[in-house]
Formats: C-alpha cells, structure tokens, sequence
C-alpha cells in the first residue's frame, strides 16, 4: 500500500451539546461535564422523558448568510458549521481539482423539524386543500446537508449522505477510507449531523421506551454499563472529520491528527430495534475493522464505545469487548461519552471518532461519568474510566456506533507518530 492509499484526519469541526466548537467540546469532555438538563424546545411537561442534551447558544449566522440559513433545516445548519470549523481547521484554501474533493455527510434522521412543522401547520389549518412549503422536501430530506456544504465549497467530486440509524456516521467514514485508499478522491469532508430534539423525536423515543426517565436528575441519567441503567439520553448537533490522502496532505504542509487505519462493518440480522444479546455481529465488526487495520486486538490502547446506557445495548458490546480482547484487557482503556453528550444519533459516530482522534493526539483517554453500580456481569479487568480523564499515551484507538436495524460500523484510528 502506497502512500497515496493512506487516509489521514487534518481538520476537526463540532457543534456538540458541550460546546460550539471541536476546542470547547473536547474540553468539556475530560472535565467530565453532563451536558443533559430540562428540555427548553418545546413543552414537555406531559412526556415521559422530559430533559435532553440540547446545543445552546449556536449562531447559524457565523456560517451562513441569513437567506441561506432560512433555507436549511436546523440539522443542515448544524451539519454546515461543523464542517466549516474542519475545513478552517485544515487549512483547505488551497488551489485543488474540485473533482477530486468530496462530501460524504450522514444523518440518521435528517430534516426531521421541518418535516414536523409542516404537518402540524397542515394539521392546525383543519386539512382539506395542502399547502406545504415547496422548501419543505430540499430541507428535509437526509442527503441535503452534503449537497449544501458541497455547493459551499465547490467540491465536486463524490457528494452523498449515508443513513444507518445511529450507526450512519461511522458508515461515512468507512466509506472515506475505500474511497482514499482507491485513488478516487484527495480530500473528503466527512461527518454527521442530527437535530431530534422536538415533539416527534423525543415522542417517538419515549413511545419505544429507549429514553432514561431519570426526570429528577438529569445530568447523571445516561449511565452506561450501570446496573441501574434506564435507556439513553437524547442529543443533538453535529461533527466533522476531513480525511484526505497522506499524500495529498504532505504535499500541502498539513497538520495531521492521526491516520484512519481501518473499518468493520456488519448486521446482527435479529431484531429491527434491539441488538442481539450474545454481540457476536458486534465482536466481528470489531475483529473486522482490527484485520482492516492490519493491527492485533493487542495493539488497541482504547475504545470509545457506543454505550447507550440502555438495558438491551450495553451488555452485548462489552460482552463482545471481554472476549475479542481478552488477552489485553489489563492494557485497554474503554469509556462512553455518550454519558456526557447524549446520544446524537446518526451524528454519534463523527462526535465520538472526532473525540477519539483527539483522544490520540493529546494523549487523554475521556472518562465515563455518571456510572456509580457498575453492572456485576463486567470482567473486572474492564476499566471503564470512570469519572476522571486518565493521561495515556494513545498509539491506536477504535470508535464504534451501532444502529437500529442491527446495523455494526466500528472504526480504527492511530498516531502518525507510530
């Protein structure tokens, strides 16, 4: 494999429910900080869950021009700025063929506001003649946040959204890496964006029992791999990575995080909602993304787990993590930032790639907070990093995001330095 075929992270962007840059989420990660209180969006005094982790003081305005903005879905908004901070953050106002520069951007979900807004206002106009907005299908549909930052950039080369549940983003980037490691493009700006914060996210959630319930205290509700466990807390926002070829980021002077070494992916093929309980589809999408790596389990220093806190999810992964890892347990550090974010969705898996690539390359492993029982079905050996940041020194760390559907991407990430 040529250097042209190595895929490299150079810039990082996030508007998360910690902050409204990648700098600002990233520190409120290793301070530990909960990000989830009472919802402000929209009346749920009636709901069963009525708290969420919700992005607070974002400015679409910093990013796009007002017209523009009225135009996109708030998810598209989200989508735009964080792949404006990568973009910036990369250093990418160089001369480039616009055909070899894409945007691979992923969304569980997408323009799910809209699509609400616009029903209820069909509703409460008592029916009969319809009169939708004709911006409602460009603003809601799941593939438009791609199409809008592509148009942004005049990147013209390979231009799509990918949806798997909460799976979608890490799915992108599996998708970037064939894509560099192929020749077919030198810069890909890659993430994931998600905004179910409103009557029908938190509605449909709840209606399927996934959502803590954890009303009287919020900020510690997601608790993953805690016996007391109730189900996840919702959240929104989005990340973005830009993967370019080694190459082409050498030849340009750029910084490079860490290198994007591989990817698995797989189905559990057994449930439309719930994982399989014994996780083999999830070990394998994990043993797959290490043999893509060309690395052993042994070589992992950390994991960013998918870790939900719902009662159905968590142990399937972790069980799968005892036995892939079994002979380098004592050596692997493991946390769930989802107990801090929430759960964002189709944008999870860049949110959390994104915190594991910096993970790497400032040498801290983020904790997981809130987890006070930890379910006695754990290995002891499992350190999930509870409560505090521990200082490491990361070589190589996997992210991995499972979907509704069965759907399993995992992804690996390593220093340069190596």
């Amino acid at each position: 494999m040529n250097k042209r075929n190595r895929a490299v992270v150079t810039g990082i962007g996030a508007v998360s429910p910690l902050g409204n840059t990648a700098k600002e989420t990233w520190d409120a990660v290793i301070l530990g900080t909960s990000a989830a209180a009472e919802i402000t969006k929209f009346d749920c005094s009636e709901f069963r869950t009525r708290f969420a982790c919700e992005v607070k003081g974002f400015d679409p305005l910093i990013y796009a021009e007002p017209k523009e903005v009225k135009g996109m879905d708030l998810y598209t908004q989200y989508a735009v700025a964080a792949a404006a901070q990568a973009y910036e953050d990369a250093g990418l106002n160089v001369a480039r063929d616009p055909y070899r520069c894409g945007v691979i951007f992923a969304s569980g979900i997408g323009g799910i506001n809209t699509l609400q807004d616009e029903l209820m206002k069909y509703a409460q106009s008592g029916g009969g003649r319809p009169r939708f907005s004709p911006f409602m299908v460009p603003k809601m549909i799941s593939n438009i946040a791609a199409g809008v930052i592509a148009l942004k950039y005049d990147y013209r080369g390979a231009n799509y959204g990918t949806v798997s549940a909460c799976a979608s983003s890490s799915h992108a980037l599996i998708d970037a890496l064939h894509m560099i490691r192929l020749g077919k493009a030198d810069v890909l700006i890659v993430g994931g964006s998600e905004a179910p914060i409103n009557v029908t996210g938190v509605g449909g959630f709840g209606a399927l029992r996934a959502l803590s319930e954890r009303n009287d205290d919020p900020a510690t509700a997601s608790r993953p791999f805690d016996k007391d466990r109730d189900g996840f807390v919702l959240g929104e926002g989005a990340a973005s990575l830009i993967i370019e070829s080694l190459e082409h980021a050498e030849a340009r002077g750029a910084r490079i995080y860490a290198e994007l070494m591989g990817g698995g992916a797989t189905s559990d093929a057994f449930h439309s909602t719930l994982p399989h309980p014994n996780g083999t589809s999830v070990e394998k999408a994990m043993a797959l993304a290490i043999e893509d790596s060309g690395i052993t389990p042994g070589d992992i220093d950390y994991i960013n787990l998918h870790a939900t806190a719902t009662p159905a999810g968590d142990g399937p992964e972790i069980g799968a993590v005892q036995r892939l890892f079994k002979d380098s347990l004592d050596k692997l550090h493991v946390s769930g930032t989802k107990s801090m974010t929430g759960h964002l969705l189709g944008g999870a898996g860049a949110l959390e790639a994104a915190i594991t690539v910096l993970s790497i390359h400032h040498g801290i492993v983020p904790p997981t907070i809130n987890t006070q029982n930890v379910d006695p079905e754990l290995d002891a050996r499992v350190n999930l990093t509870i409560g505090k940041a521990v200082k490491k020194n990361i070589t190589t760390a996997m992210s991995n995001n499972f979907g509704f559907g069965g759907q399993n991407a995992c992804v690996v990430f390593r220093s340069v330095k190596y």
